[in-house]
């Protein structure tokens, strides 16, 4: 069985996962990205500074931010997935961006739950400061794998045909 490149382009519903060419899913990714990214940058400022308190709570509810932004994401990516033509490279690696993706979510939920229980007034402790950072370096991963299927794959993105006019000389027109 044979399946063609296109099919992995066209979205499951325009409504709900975004227009072909303007998938919803890479629009809404940046709001757990950078909520992530300041919580992080927030944790390690917390190290030092005289008073924390305001670093440490601002990192606590932009990690709340992320993982709120980052189920909506999940939503949008799912229905991107099932464009994606099964046993095909592009599915396989789409497996592996949305499970680190849930991981990443989790650890960042887990993070969450340990600093609301605990209260931190203080700087951010080693503890969730180094669960911060693997979330991260995990997201991170994940995001390279998602930039891969649109970049390289194309998923979502555009056609052949579209991809194609991109490059052709500057002074033809179509």
């Amino acid at each position: 069985m044979t399946t063609r490149p296109h099919q992995a382009k066209q979205p499951v519903s325009a409504a709900l996962a975004g227009p072909y060419g303007h998938p919803f899913h890479p629009m809404l990714v940046t709001i757990p990205i950078g909520a992530w990214a300041a919580g992080l940058a927030f944790d390690i400022a917390s190290q030092f500074v005289a008073d924390p308190r305001f670093l440490s709570q601002g990192a606590m509810w932009l990690i709340a931010i992320g993982v709120v932004g980052a189920l909506g994401a999940a939503m949008a990516g799912f229905l991107d997935l099932f464009a994606i033509p099964t046993a095909t490279r592009a599915f396989r690696l789409a497996l592996i961006h949305m499970t680190l993706n849930l991981l990443a979510t989790v650890a960042y939920l887990g993070n969450f739950l340990w600093r609301y229980s605990e209260a931190v007034t203080g700087g951010v402790p080693a503890g969730p400061l180094a669960l911060n950072a693997a979330s991260f370096l995990a997201l991170a991963v994940a995001g390279w794998l998602g930039g891969r299927l649109s970049y390289r794959y194309g998923v979502r993105v555009a056609d052949e045909a579209t991809q194609a006019e991109g490059f052709a000389p500057a002074g033809r027109t179509h």
